[in-house]
């Protein structure tokens, strides 16, 4: 077992000294589906049985009290530093760790300058990755996610901005092959397309419904990569209208249209959504969000 195990034991604890999942909850300040989850985890990861479950709700089994004891005494030893600690947490230092979706970097790293020239003491962390960070195991202090509201049940969203997205070529492109004026026309053109065929992205799901698998001639994870191609002349492909705005070297092949549009959601979690650092961050993006032109 690790520290990066605390919050399954301690809800272990909870439930093994109040003797109910609704308890420990409330406790907790969690949704009871947290509890169960922390509970089958834990379980799952040391191999037996801590509870007895049954219509009253939670006894501990003979390693249940074990990790009782355990747990009582290390959430002593926390409370003693939680005094030595207490009035810390109201200043903005630290690290902040912020995850999104790829393609956002643009918008996203004036807003980290801009947050730690009013805040010296924070280090930012910026993470990029198709896999959705667990905010309630602390693997991030701030999403930024994209497509359908995020139902997680212990997490605070909130939405924070639209993406419009178009079709677009590059000049070179348009002046070796032409563009087209139509999806009727699609065929024969070279398109750049995302390396999953089941992208969540309503544009991307689009494309793959009108161009033949053999026309998409780029394929790519990395969004970055898919822009760069774009501005090659690799093909013709999605960028977002704020991205694309001012670019001398891209054509818009076709405007955005409604069924592309993407909403972005800023996610945090319930138990560090109300602290000073995270506070001072989601206000200071959702303003500079609001000054985002095409997103």
């Amino acid at each position: 077992m690790s520290f990066d195990n605390w919050d399954e034991i301690r809800t272990a604890y909870q439930v093994a000294r109040l003797g109910t999942v609704s308890g420990a909850a409330e406790v907790l300040g969690v949704h009871h589906a947290t509890v169960i989850r922390h509970i089958d985890a834990l379980e799952k990861r040391l191999g037996t049985k801590l509870f007895q479950r049954h219509a009253r709700g939670y006894t501990p089994t003979e390693a249940g009290r074990d990790l009782q004891t355990v747990a009582q005494a290390t959430d002593d030893q926390f409370a003693q530093l939680s005094g030595r600690l207490r009035g810390r947490g109201d200043t903005v230092t630290g690290e902040l760790v912020v995850t999104s979706i790829g393609g956002l970097s643009p918008v996203l790293t004036p807003v980290f300058v801009s947050f730690q020239k009013l805040h010296p003491a924070v280090r930012i962390r910026f993470l990029v990755d198709s896999r959705l960070f667990r905010l309630e195991y602390g693997e991030a202090h701030v999403a930024i996610r994209a497509g359908a509201m995020p139902e997680e049940p212990d997490n605070v969203v909130q939405q924070l901005s639209r993406i419009h997205t178009g079709l677009y070529a590059s000049k070179s492109y348009a002046a070796e092959n032409g563009i087209p004026s139509s999806p009727a026309d699609f065929r024969g053109h070279r398109f750049i397309g995302v390396n999953t065929p089941a992208s969540r992205a309503p544009f991307h799901r689009w494309l793959a419904e009108r161009v033949a698998p053999e026309d998409f001639t780029f394929v790519a994870s990395d969004q970055a990569a898919l822009m760069e191609a774009i501005r090659e002349g690799a093909g013709i492909g999605f960028i977002s209208a704020a991205e694309a705005e001012g670019d001398d070297r891209l054509i818009e092949v076709m405007p955005p249209l409604p069924e592309w549009e993407v909403t972005l959601w800023l996610v945090t979690h319930v138990d560090l959504h109300r602290t000073t650092k995270v506070q001072a961050f989601v206000s200071h993006l959702k303003e500079a969000a609001r000054h985002w032109k095409g997103l």
